[in-house]
């Protein structure tokens, strides 16, 4: 089956959380997609070299229960079957295999670092960015690629700081789905 534009929403998400859920949702709800999949990083190159990363399935279960609900989106587990380094360029190949259109969905914190990305000349050729504001983040996508934002309040949520606050139920229902949590808490890696 061939879709006409697929939404590519990469990520860690160790852990996901509701900012991620409000992109999601905004991204749907601009009616540019067929199907928004979020892929699950298997091997995060750039992450791991910051730290230590929770292991690839408790991630994409973290995904799937934060995620699965959401209208048009299908979370999948492509990066984490591929061996090696998880690069956006293999998994955009992948998806023009049965999309017409690939869009990046990327937050605005990241859309500095894109240029420096696997292959990121081919990749500009291949796909659209949709940038998701984040908050003091600056939606300027580097010279060439072409760009959108997706309208939303931006959410002032990070993963990282999601890993600094106390594991405990009272502290993170603030920042994750309900469904996250025990997965969450129950590596404590």
């Amino acid at each position: 089956m061939t879709v006409r534009r697929i939404g590519l929403f990469g990520g860690t998400f160790d852990p996901p959380h509701f900012g991620h859920v409000a992109a999601l949702r905004a991204a749907a709800a601009t009616n540019r997609f067929d199907l928004i999949e979020v892929t699950v990083a298997g091997d995060p190159y750039q992450k791991r070299a910051q730290g230590p990363v929770r292991p690839a399935a408790l991630r994409l279960e973290m995904a799937k229960a934060a995620f699965a609900s959401l209208p048009l989106v299908e979370v999948s587990d492509r990066e984490i079957r591929r061996q090696g380094p998880s690069y956006t360029i293999d998994t955009v190949r992948e998806l023009l295999q049965v999309a017409d259109e690939v869009d990046l969905l990327v937050g605005a914190d990241l859309t500095a670092q894109i240029s420096s990305w696997h292959e990121a000349s081919k990749l500009k050729s291949l796909v659209r960015v949709g940038v998701v504001p984040r908050p003091g983040g600056r939606s300027e996508v580097p010279e060439g690629w072409d760009s959108y934002e997706i309208p939303m309040e931006p959410v002032d949520l990070s993963s990282s700081f999601i890993r600094g606050i106390p594991p405990s139920f009272e502290y993170l229902r603030e920042f994750l789905p309900e469904a996250v949590i025990a997965l969450y808490e129950s590596f404590r890696g």
